[in-house]
């Protein structure tokens, strides 16, 4: 039997979704029931925490990089298994690019290609009676997106819930939760988001507190009697990302993190093994895997261990001297020749690619992102293309020579120029990959 699903929406990023969603998956994991946590769209730190909260690996579902029947097949997996499944949007509900119908990234495409009805969580401060006008734009926005119910995000009194409740209830809408304003309960941030998961001290008692107001705050049956059943067909992994090898040496750390639940997921269900390695514990990729990738994460937060760790710059030289190595995005920046960090300090880096990156010179980079490749590489052949994205706040200072690794396009197909580098075994970029397809 398939899960009922229900998503968590709201006008903005900012608004509360995550610790709505955390606490609701939580509090139902509590009540002993197996759920998983979705987000759409391109997000590496919410799934952490969803993971956390279940105990079951979460999963991304983009509808603009991954075509129709890889998300169906994600989407089914997610729910096969599962009673309910808690799919978080990614900004505002309707946020996406424009470009082919339904697949936009946004995550009213999914609330509309599965019939998933929608929990809006409006954060209330600053307004009363007004919500009703946002609600009841939400409600009539786009007549295949239906908005189930709502939960008000930073009330400032009970007179004040009285007021957004008699509103929005005037509109046929029910009111299934109302948060009291509680700084306490607000998750810190860095300049990617949402500081990580596994950087928490105290990890499971921060879930547990976002549970236990979820318990106080929202009528959690009601939530449930809204969800419905989530049943994709058609779904199959002809556009997923293939495993680059058999053995995948993968650095995991603080300073290396961001690798897709999917991808790795999917890795594993080909028959590859990861074999994890960690270079701020100075360690090298295993010799006998067939191939080494280095994930995205915070590499300029620790430029100075890195850069100590001489183990690990010669493990990865005698590596990519006969066997393939990618970076994504903060992979991308170890691999070149030094990495300037927010206080303008240089930092030798690997130097197996000859470009300079500074987080010192910030300037953000985001957007969805077409990959041709130049040349072969662990992400594929020449020609292939690969959908990903791009997120971060380092820019490249200093080129050096080698050649490029693909020519770069827009969500909607703008040429960017050419992207990344690549020097005998060795590649990299910031692109972020997360499946193929044109």
């Amino acid at each position: 039997m398939s899960a009922r699903a229900i998503i968590i929406g709201a006008p903005r990023s900012g608004s509360g979704k995550t610790s709505v969603t955390i606490g609701i998956l939580r509090a139902l994991a509590r009540r002993g029931l197996r759920v998983r946590g979705a987000k759409s769209g391109p997000d590496y730190i919410d799934p952490g925490f969803h993971e956390a909260a279940t105990g079951l690996s979460g999963v991304n579902l983009d509808s603009w990089a991954m075509a129709p029947g890889l998300l169906n097949a994600l989407a089914g997996n997610a729910a096969a298994d599962t009673d309910f499944v808690v799919l978080e949007s990614a900004m505002g509900l309707f946020d996406g690019i424009p470009g082919t119908p339904g697949r936009s990234g946004a995550a009213s495409d999914l609330a509309a290609l599965y019939g998933i009805p929608t929990l809006l969580v409006l954060d209330v401060s600053g307004q009363s009676t007004t919500v009703a006008a946002v609600a009841k734009g939400f409600a009539t926005f786009r007549p295949d997106v239906r908005i189930a119910g709502v939960v008000f995000n930073r009330l400032g009194s009970e007179r004040h819930r009285k007021l957004c409740t008699e509103a929005v209830e005037a509109l046929g809408l029910p009111v299934v939760g109302a948060i009291m304003r509680d700084p306490t309960l607000t998750m810190p941030e860095r300049h990617l988001g949402l500081v990580q998961a596994g950087e928490h001290d105290d990890l499971i008692a921060f879930i547990d507190r976002m549970a236990d107001m979820v318990e106080r705050s929202l009528d959690l049956d009601a939530v449930m009697r809204l969800a419905e059943p989530l049943q994709p067909s058609g779904g199959d992994f002809a556009s997923a990302l293939p495993p680059p090898g058999q053995r995948i040496a993968v650095a995991q750390d603080k300073a290396f993190t961001f690798i897709y639940p999917h991808v790795a997921n999917r890795w594993r269900e080909t028959g590859a093994e990861i074999i994890p390695f960690s270079p701020l514990a100075d360690e090298a990729p295993d010799p006998t895997c067939d191939v080494c990738w280095l994930p995205g994460g915070y590499p300029e937060l620790h430029a100075r261990k890195l850069a100590a760790a001489a183990n690990f710059r010669a493990g990865m030289a005698t590596f990519a001297h006969t066997k393939p190595v990618h970076g994504e995005c903060g992979g991308f920046m170890v691999l070149g020749e030094a990495l300037e960090d927010a206080e303008a300090t240089t930092h030798r880096m690997l130097g197996l690619l000859g470009h300079v990156t500074s987080f010192a010179k910030r300037k953000m980079h985001l957007g969805y992102r077409q990959a041709r490749l130049l040349a072969d590489c662990p992400l594929g052949s020449v020609g292939t293309v690969v959908r990903g994205h791009e997120f971060h706040y380092a820019q490249t200072i200093g080129a050096g020579n080698d050649q490029p690794l693909a020519e770069l396009a827009d969500g909607q197909g703008a040429p960017l120029g050419p992207s990344g580098y690549r020097r005998g075994h060795v590649s990299g970029t910031f692109f972020h990959a997360i499946a193929r397809g044109d």
